[in-house]
C-alpha cells in the first residue's frame, strides 16, 4: 500500500511547511537547551512527601509519590484522541490504611504494657504504634512489581507505611486500587505457627525489642518474573509464572515471598522463606540478577546504615532456570558509619570481555559507591571504588535507567547529576554531567527523582527553595517533569526498538506525539524511514507506529474551539443598528457581509475537510491492514487447535468470508490457510445468533454486528466474536473492546484473549 510522504507534512492552512524554516526554529523549545525541557503540567501533592525515596516509576508508566496522607499515582497516557500538547495523566490515590499497625507476635497484654516503656528508647519510633506516643502517618517506601503480575497483565504495588504495615495493591479497573494482601498480618500468622518468638521471657525489655524487630519491615523489592513447574492432576508438569518479593526486617532477617501469577490475594501465596543476613542495622535492599552464558543467577544485596554492603545467596526451590551464589559476597566491608540508603543494580555488556556484567551502585552520604561484578574463567571478579565529590550535601535520591546504564543522583539543594559508565580494561569509570534544569525547576528543593522506563522523562518532587533569604512556613510539594531526550532521539529509538510494543514505550511515544501536535505535521525524515522499514519488513509493530502518527496528525489538524465550550453561541442573535434612511442599504450591506463571511468559512472548511478526509483514509487503510493481519493469526490458531469440525466462540466462517470478500486483498498465505479451514469445516457455517431475537448475526463489519431486527453488538478486537454481555473489557486508550474469557473456553482461546489491543498495544481491562 503506497502512501505519499509529502502530504502529511502540510501545515494547517494547506501550504507546504518546508523543514528548517525560521519559524520552525523559533518554535522549537529544544534549540539552545539540549534535551532538557520542562513539560506541563506539574502535579501538586495533597500533603508533604514521606520516606527516603518518595518517587517510583513502574514499567507500565505509572508514577507513585509517597506522602503523609496517601500515595499519589499518576499514569502517563499517550492519548491519540486529544489535541492537548500537555502531558496527559490519569490521577488516582491510595490512602493511608485506617488504624495503627501493631506488631504483637509473642506479646500478651502484659507484654504490650511493658513494651510501651520502650517508646522512649532511641529505636521506639520504628514502631510508634506500639508505644504511648502519637503514631506517625504516611508511607515509608513503595515498590513496583514487573509488568504482567496482576490479573490485567500490569504491575502490582507493594507499599510500606511508617508504622510497619506492608500491603500489596492491585489496580482492578482504571480508577480503583484494591488491597490484595496484608503481608504484615500473613507474616505474623506464619511466625505464630512456627512459634518463632518463644526464645525468652516476655517480661525482658530486650526480648520485647527483639520480637518487635523480627517483624518490623524496613524495605522490600520485587524480583523479575520467573516460572516453576507444578504437577497437575493428570500427572503432567505445567510451568506456572511466579514472582518473588524480598522483605528486609529490622533485625536483618529476609522474608522471601513467592507468589503465583496472576496475583489475586492470599490464595496466590506459594511460600515464604526466612533467611538471616547477618547485617547489623540493615537499611536498604536490592535484587542482584545476572545472566551469564545462558544461566540466570540471583541474590539479594543488603546495605547497612553503618556502612557494609554484601550480596546474599537466595536458594528458592523449583524456580526454573535460576542459580544462586554458593556463599555471600562482600562488596564493601568497612564499618565507616556512612549509611547506605539506596542501591541500584544495572546489567551491562562489557565491550572488552565480550560478555554481560553487573554494575552495582549505592548512595552513601555525599559519595557514590560502585562495584563491577564480572564472571570469567577464573571465577567472580569484583572491582569496587567510590565516586567522591559528587555533591556538596548528602545524596537524597538516586535512580537508574533500565536501558543504557545512566545513573541520576540529586541532593536537597536541587543539583541533579548524570553519571554514564565508561568501561576500561580493568574496571569502569564514570562520565559526570550536571543537568541544567529549566526555569521553574532550577533552584527548587528536591526530595526525590525517578526516570521513566525508557529514559525519556525525569520526574522530580520539589518544594520552594529559600525566598529572600528565608525558608517558607508552608511549602507546596509538587511533581515536575523534564525531558531527557529530544523527539528526534525518541523517534529513532522507536524505529530501531527491539521491544516491538508501543505501550511499553509510552514515554518515548509521548515525545513524538508532542512534536507532531506542535508542528502539525509528521517529521519528513521519520515518515520516509518508517515507510522504507514498513515495506521492507512488514512488521505489524511499525504499522501500529504509523497508525499512531496518522491519528496524532489528525488531531493536530483539528481546529480548537474559539471559546469555552459551555458558553452559548450568539451568532444567530446579532442586531445591526442602522439609520432609517439607509435601512435598505444597511440590509444589503449586512447580507453582503454575511455572504462574504460564509464564503470565507466555506473555503476554509472545504480545504480542511479535503485534508482531513485524506488523513482519515490513511487511518482506515492502516487499521484494515492490522485487522487482516490479526485475523490471519486467529485463523492460524483455529486451524492448529481444531482437529475436527466444531463450533468455537470464534466466528471462523465469518472471518474467512470477510477476508475473501475484499478483492484488493492479495495474500497467498492467507488464501491457502482459509482454503484448509473451509475444507475442514466441510460447508458447515456455525453462525452467531442475536441473544435478543435469535436471528443470525452476519459478519459484515469488523467493529460491530447487526442482526436483521436492528440489534447491534460490538465485536471483540481479539476474537471478533460479538460481545453480547453486559460487561466487557476496554483498551486503555479507548480504541477497542474485548470480551472476558469464560470457563468453557479452551486454553488457546484464553491465550488469544490475553493479548493487547491490535491497534495500540495497550492492555484491555
Amino acid at each position: 500500500m503506497e502512501m505519499a510522504a509529502s502530504s502529511p507534512r502540510r501545515s494547517t492552512d494547506g501550504d507546504e511547511a518546508e523543514p528548517g524554516t525560521e519559524s520552525e526554529h523559533e518554535s522549537d523549545p529544544w534549540l539552545g537547551q539540549g534535551p532538557i525541557v520542562k513539560r506541563e503540567p506539574a502535579v501538586k501533592l495533597p500533603s508533604p512527601v514521606s520516606g527516603l525515596e518518595p518517587l517510583s516509576w513502574s514499567e507500565d508508566h505509572r508514577l507513585s509519590a509517597s506522602s503523609t496522607s496517601n500515595i499519589s499515582l499518576m499514569e502517563i497516557l499517550c492519548d491519540v484522541h486529544s489535541c492537548s500538547q500537555e502531558l496527559i495523566m490519569q490521577w488516582t490515590s491510595i490512602p493511608v490504611p485506617d488504624g495503627v499497625c501493631e506488631l504483637t507476635v509473642g506479646l500478651d497484654e502484659d507484654g504490650l504494657e511493658d513494651e510501651g516503656k520502650l517508646s522512649s528508647d532511641k529505636d521506639g519510633d520504628r514502631n510508634p504504634g506500639a508505644g504511648g506516643q502519637l503514631p506517625q502517618t504516611g508511607f515509608r517506601y513503595t515498590s513496583w512489581s514487573p509488568l504482567g503480575c496482576d490479573a490485567n497483565g500490569r504491575c502490582l504495588l507493594a507499599s510500606l507505611t511508617l508504622d510497619g504495615r506492608l500491603t500489596v495493591y492491585g489496580n482492578l479497573n482504571r480508577l480503583q486500587w484494591v488491597a490484595l494482601a496484608d503481608l504484615t498480618e500473613l507474616y505474623r500468622e506464619m511466625l505464630e505457627e512456627k512459634n518463632c518468638s518463644a526464645s525468652g521471657s516476655a517480661e525482658d525489655a530486650s526480648e520485647l525489642q527483639r520480637r518487635r524487630r523480627m517483624q518490623n519491615p524496613v524495605r522490600m523489592e520485587w524480583s523479575s518474573m520467573c516460572s516453576t513447574q507444578q504437577v497437575q492432576k493428570n500427572n503432567e508438569c505445567k510451568d506456572v509464572g511466579t514472582v518473588l518479593l524480598a522483605v528486609l526486617m529490622e533485625n536483618g532477617d529476609l522474608a522471601i515471598w513467592q507468589f503465583k501469577l496472576p496475583f489475586q490475594g492470599r490464595d496466590s501465596v506459594l511460600s515464604c522463606n526466612t533467611i538471616q543476613s547477618g547485617v547489623s542495622a540493615p537499611s536498604v535492599l536490592a535484587w542482584w540478577e545476572y545472566e551469564h552464558s545462558g544461566r540466570r543467577m540471583n541474590g539479594l544485596i543488603v546495605g547497612s546504615s553503618v556502612g557494609p554492603v554484601k550480596i546474599l545467596p537466595v536458594n528458592v526451590k523449583a524456580v526454573k532456570g535460576y542459580f544462586t551464589l554458593r556463599q555471600p559476597v562482600v562488596l564493601w566491608q568497612e564499618t565507616d558509619q556512612i549509611p547506605v540508603h539506596n542501591i541500584k543494580c544495572v546489567s551491562l555488556f562489557h565491550p572488552y570481555q565480550k560478555c554481560n556484567c553487573s554494575l552495582v551502585v549505592a548512595a552513601r552520604g555525599c559519595h557514590l559507591f560502585w562495584c563491577l561484578l564480572l564472571i570469567t574463567k577464573a571465577g567472580l571478579n569484583v572491582h569496587n571504588s567510590h565516586v567522591t565529590g559528587l555533591h556538596c550535601t548528602p545524596i537524597t535520591s538516586m535512580t537508574a535507567s533500565r536501558y543504557g546504564g545512566s545513573i541520576f543522583t540529586c541532593s536537597a539543594n536541587g543539583v541533579v547529576k548524570k553519571l554514564t559508565p565508561i568501561f576500561t580494561d580493568v574496571a569502569v569509570m564514570f562520565k559526570q554531567e550536571q543537568i541544567n534544569l529549566p526555569r521553574g525547576v532550577e533552584g527548587c528543593r528536591t526530595h526525590g527523582i525517578a526516570v521513566s522506563p525508557n529514559g525519556a522523562y525525569l520526574a522530580m518532587v520539589t518544594t520552594e527553595g529559600v525566598t529572600n533569604g528565608q525558608h517558607l512556613v508552608a511549602r507546596t510539594y509538587q511533581v515536575q517533569f523534564v525531558t531527557l531526550k529530544t523527539p528526534d532521539d525518541a523517534a529513532a529509538e522507536l524505529l530501531e526498538s527491539a521491544i516491538q510494543n508501543l505501550f511499553k514505550q509510552t514515554d518515548l511515544l509521548d515525545l513524538v506525539r508532542w512534536k507532531v501536535l506542535r508542528d502539525r505535521r509528521i517529521p519528513p525524515m521519520l515518515l520516509e524511514e518508517l515507510d522504507d522499514k514498513v515495506h521492507s519488513t512488514g512488521s505489524t509493530y511499525l504499522w501500529r507506529f504509523k497508525l499512531f502518527l496518522f491519528r496524532v496528525l489528525y488531531q493536530s489538524l483539528q481546529k480548537p474551539p474559539a471559546g469555552a465550550r459551555w458558553l452559548p453561541s450568539h451568532d444567530d442573535i446579532k442586531v445591526f443598528v442602522v439609520d432609517e434612511d439607509s435601512e435598505e442599504d444597511g440590509e444589503d450591506s449586512a447580507a453582503g457581509t454575511s455572504e462574504g463571511t460564509g464564503l470565507l468559512r466555506g473555503a476554509e472548511s472545504e480545504a480542511s475537510e479535503e485534508q482531513m478526509s485524506e488523513v482519515i483514509a490513511w487511518i482506515e487503510a492502516v487499521e484494515s491492514h492490522l485487522t487482516r493481519e490479526h485475523m490471519k493469526r486467529v485463523l492460524g490458531e483455529v486451524y492448529l487447535h481444531t482437529w475436527i469440525t466444531q463450533n468455537t466462540s470464534i466466528p471462523t466462517r465469518g472471518v474467512c468470508d470477510f477476508l475473501m470478500s475484499d478483492p484488493t486483498y492479495e495474500d497467498r498465505a492467507a488464501r491457502v490457510l482459509i482454503g484448509h479451514i473451509l475444507k475442514k469445516m466441510n460447508k458447515q457455517t456455525f453462525p452467531e445468533y442475536c441473544s435478543l431475537c435469535k436471528e443470525v448475526l452476519p459478519f459484515t463489519d469488523r467493529r460491530q454486528a447487526v442482526c436483521s431486527n436492528g440489534h447491534m453488538w460490538l465485536r471483540c478486537v481479539l476474537s471478533y466474536q460479538a460481545c453480547q454481555t453486559l460487561t466487557f473489557r476496554r483498551c486503555l486508550l479507548q480504541d477497542s473492546i474485548a470480551r472476558h474469557p469464560v470457563p468453557e473456553d479452551p486454553d488457546w482461546i484464553k491465550r488469544i484473549l490475553q493479548g493487547p489491543c491490535t491497534f495500540c498495544d495497550s492492555p484491555l481491562f
